[in-house]
């Protein structure tokens, strides 16, 4: 008889508020398919305002939670936490020790901050239904750099923060205009000293002087073409792999995860470096490899016999109405994954379920705070989630087999 586990995975949840007292019939199915997993994981989308304060550290976009957002996720039935994410350091490396005080407390498996580097990209591990599970969590900003963890030194503490997947954005110019702004950046006259001011010293960007210039932090690398990209800190992605790897060899069913806002203008594509680090992490032994940050639900693709979720987009979204710039319906609606594994951690099955925050009533308020809590999709909101999904999984080779209201890859 061929042992199967399976893991539940859902898009970000972005929780300020408790959702334990909503009771529509749909948030009910939601948690129905949640306790179908063995192990059900998520992002946590926030910080936690606790026993160790803390005080603002951004502006409009700022967001922090009660404890008790973390007792509503865990009624939903989650058992893991992925906690690597641009609002993990909202309230500072207060903000950080109360999450990981009050995570901690609830038994939760949780990986991506710490109370120094060392602590904040260690693999968490622990057994679930029999099985072995770890979790490594990155976040790929971008963000400020004193928001990332950092080990002690000579004359210098430990730093609290999040788990960082080093990333530095490039912007791809044509040759003319690359010899316009070297021009310019020698004018100004400006030195190695004026990239140091920009930052910390040692998180200046390196570049190559050949094609690529760095002003105000910003990577200008010489092209046949203009467009983004990103440039990935070597020494920083083999330390996340080695805790992969490591993980792996001790028998744990790895999932790695990675929370960015590098997304490509259109949302519902997938960056080219997103899924070469996605596969590195498969080809160091994870079993899976889970994304957030693009707002919208992104493709599957199965990469060596194991799924990489590019964005599961938004499970639970609370964001305020006035001057919201998330009023997209797409931004509302997305799927819980259940993948199960064999013995040997290949996938061997995965079902799709339709969710939209709110319920479908709740998407024709301009009202975004009655959006509480994802309710699974039925009818034309499930063929219409299922088929844009359909469609965008077939660009990977992903054959998606729609079913009445869900969805299944058959492997």
């Amino acid at each position: 008889m061929i042992n199967r586990f399976t893991i539940a995975v859902t898009g970000q949840s972005l929780i300020k508020h408790d959702t334990r007292d909503v009771s529509t019939p749909g948030f009910r199915e939601v948690q129905e398919v949640l306790q179908r997993a063995d192990f059900a994981f998520t992002n946590f989308e926030s910080t936690i305002l606790g026993n160790h304060g803390g005080w603002p550290l951004k502006g409009a976009v700022f967001g922090c939670s009660q404890p008790n957002a973390l007792d509503a996720l865990q009624a939903l039935g989650f058992q893991g936490l992925a906690l690597s994410n641009n609002h993990a350091f909202d309230l500072g490396p207060s903000g950080v020790l109360s999450t990981l005080e009050e995570v901690e407390r609830r038994g939760f498996l949780h990986a991506g901050i710490g109370r120094n580097r060392t602590a904040a990209s260690r693999a968490a591990k622990g057994f679930v239904g029999g099985r072995k599970v770890a979790l490594v969590a990155m976040d790929g900003g971008p963000g400020p750099d004193f928001m990332y963890a950092a080990d002690a030194s000579i004359g210098r503490p430990e730093r609290p923060g999040v788990n960082r997947l080093k990333l530095s954005k490039v912007i791809d110019v044509d040759a003319e205009a690359f010899e316009q702004l070297r021009a310019i950046r020698d004018n100004v006259g400006y030195t190695a000293m004026d990239l140091a001011n920009d930052s910390q010293p040692d998180d200046t960007p390196h570049v190559d002087p050949e094609v690529e210039l760095s002003i105000a932090r910003a990577i200008f690398r010489r092209s046949d073409r203009f467009g983004r990209n990103v440039k990935i800190d070597e020494d920083s992605l083999c330390r996340n792999l080695a805790a992969i790897t490591s993980a792996s060899e001790e028998g744990c069913l790895v999932i790695a995860y990675l929370h960015h806002h590098h997304w490509a203008a259109d949302w519902y594509q997938v960056a080219e470096w997103v899924g070469a680090v996605a596969k590195k992490c498969i080809d160091a032994g994870a079993a899976m490899f889970v994304s957030h940050g693009a707002p919208v639900l992104q493709p599957i693709e199965i990469y060596r016999g194991r799924p990489i979720f590019y964005s599961l987009g938004n499970f639970i979204f609370h964001v305020k109405s006035v001057k919201s710039k998330w009023r997209a319906r797409e931004v509302w609606e997305s799927v819980i994954g259940l993948c199960s594994f064999d013995d040997d951690g290949q996938v061997a099955g995965v079902s799709f379920h339709p969710v939209v925050i709110g319920g479908a009533e709740a998407l024709k308020s301009e009202a975004l705070e009655e959006r509480l809590a994802p309710e699974l999709a039925h009818g034309h909101d499930a063929e219409r989630i299922l088929q844009r999904f359909r469609e965008h999984c077939g660009k990977f080779g992903v054959g998606i087999e729609i079913l009445d209201d869900t969805a299944r890859i058959r492997i």
